[in-house]
């Protein structure tokens, strides 16, 4: 089962809904793209009216690093005529829902990097620039070529189904690592407190990091996907 979608005109999302057989808690998983057409966020947000608390993605606290290497996505959506706008909680988040942020700091983020990639690190921030005007002047072309394929829900443990290209590269471990671990210690922590309760919890955070989600709610606590809705992230 497909987190994204990529095809040669589209990108879709797959919102997975993760149950348990003996609870009424549910997880509900937003698989996001920093930068989308502007309708996908207003289905998102339709979606997170009716959830009762969100999870959402967030590195805490500024650093001039993390500015520049998310600079591509910016100079992208800044760009009118590739009709996509940057994800912004300011308008996508419902008032009334209660939101948790588990993410890093920018300070533990930045540190996770340098250590796993070393003399790339300065190669990194000095491409992002290089990116941003790629994919600002392509336009949503760049963003189907660049999407990854390989985002795959993982398979029930013992199934012997190798690794999704791409989860040994430092970079990615670097930045997904940490903040996985954290996500899923707090998904865990609200299924301690609220399994019993009729709740929606959902889960707003890049795609890369889904994987691990899915992961950890079914080898910790036995939750397993049981449906998905496609949402259309862009077209070209």
């Amino acid at each position: 089962m497909q987190v994204f979608e990529v095809t040669g005109y589209s990108v879709r999302s797959a919102v997975i809904t993760m149950r348990h057989k003996d609870t009424p808690l549910r997880f509900l998983l937003f698989p996001m793209a920093h930068v989308a057409a502007p309708s996908f966020y207003r289905q998102v947000r339709e979606r997170l009216e009716g959830c009762d608390l969100v999870v959402a993605e967030g590195v805490h606290g500024r650093s001039r690093q993390v500015e520049m290497l998310t600079l591509a996505y910016r100079l992208a959506a800044r760009r009118e005529r590739n009709g996509l706008v940057e994800q912004d909680y300011r308008t996508l988040l419902p008032p009334g829902v209660p939101v948790i942020a588990p993410d890093v700091s920018a300070g533990e983020a930045i540190a996770d990097l340098k250590q796993a990639t070393r003399w790339l690190y300065p190669v990194l921030l000095a491409a992002a620039p290089v990116a941003g005007a790629v994919f600002a002047l392509r336009g949503p072309r760049a963003f189907l070529e660049s999407e990854s394929v390989d985002e795959h829900l993982p398979p029930a443990p013992g199934t012997g189904t190798p690794t999704p290209a791409g989860l040994d590269d430092p970079v990615d471990r670097a930045l997904l690592d940490r903040r996985d671990l954290r996500l899923v210690d707090a998904l865990s922590r609200i299924h301690t407190e609220r399994a019993d309760e009729p709740v929606t919890v959902a889960v707003v955070y890049g795609a890369e990091h889904i994987p691990a989600v899915v992961a950890g709610l079914l080898d910790r606590h036995g939750y397993r996907p049981r449906d998905a809705e496609w949402l259309t992230v862009l077209v070209a």
